[in-house]
C-alpha cells in the first residue's frame, strides 16, 4: 500500500526542506565566526631570534635588525625593523626607534651638542638613554620598549609595549 502525499503535506516538505537550507546557510558563517579562535593556529613563538650575540652588547646603544613575517589579507611579506639595544647592568634594553611625536625614527647620539642622547630629526626632539622624553622637547611620551630574552646565545626580540624604565 502506498500513501498518496497531498499538496498540502508537499507544500509543507518543500518549505520545510528550503527553510532548514537558508537556516543552515545563516548559521554556518556565524558559528564559524564564534568558534574561529578555536580553529586558528597558535604563533611559532613570540620572540624573533637576531643576528647579535647577547655577549656583544654594550652600554652603548647599537642598532639590532629583526625580520618577520607580517600577513596582510591574502599577502604575506617579510618586514625588516630595528630597535636601540643596550646593556644596563645585567639586564637588555631594547628600545623602539619610532618617536612617539610624529612616528620618526630616532637617532643614539644624532645630535652633536647631545651625544648621549637619542635625537628626532624631524622636529629635535630628544629622549635620553632609557628612552624618557627630555621635556621642553616636542615628544609627549617615551619611547616603546621590546621584551627581550635569549635563546643559544643570541639576543631575541618579542612585542613592543610601554616603557617600564621610566617612572
Amino acid at each position: 500500500m502506498s500513501q498518496r502525499v497531498t499538496r498540502r503535506q508537499f507544500l509543507n516538505y518543500s518549505l520545510m526542506g528550503v527553510g532548514s537550507f537558508m537556516a543552515a546557510g545563516i548559521a554556518m558563517p556565524l558559528g564559524r565566526f564564534a568558534l574561529d579562535p578555536v580553529f586558528k593556529g597558535g604563533a611559532a613563538g613570540n620572540m624573533i631570534t637576531t643576528s647579535v650575540k647577547t655577549s656583544e652588547i654594550t652600554q652603548v646603544p647599537s642598532k639590532v635588525d629583526f625580520k618577520f613575517e607580517q600577513k596582510d589579507g591574502w599577502y604575506t611579506s617579510e618586514v625588516t625593523e630595528f630597535a636601540w639595544v643596550y646593556k644596563e647592568g645585567d639586564n637588555i634594553v631594547a628600545l623602539s626607534p619610532t618617536c612617539k611625536h610624529l612616528g620618526c625614527t630616532v637617532n643614539w647620539a644624532g645630535d652633536d651638542s647631545h651625544p648621549d642622547q637619542f635625537f628626532c630629526p624631524c622636529h629635535n626632539g630628544r629622549y635620553k638613554k632609557n628612552g624618557k622624553n627630555i621635556p621642553g622637547t616636542p615628544p609627549l611620551a617615551p619611547l616603546d620598549q621590546y621584551k627581550v630574552g635569549e635563546k643559544g646565545g643570541m639576543l631575541t626580540i618579542g612585542k613592543k609595549h610601554p616603557n617600564e624604565l621610566v617612572k
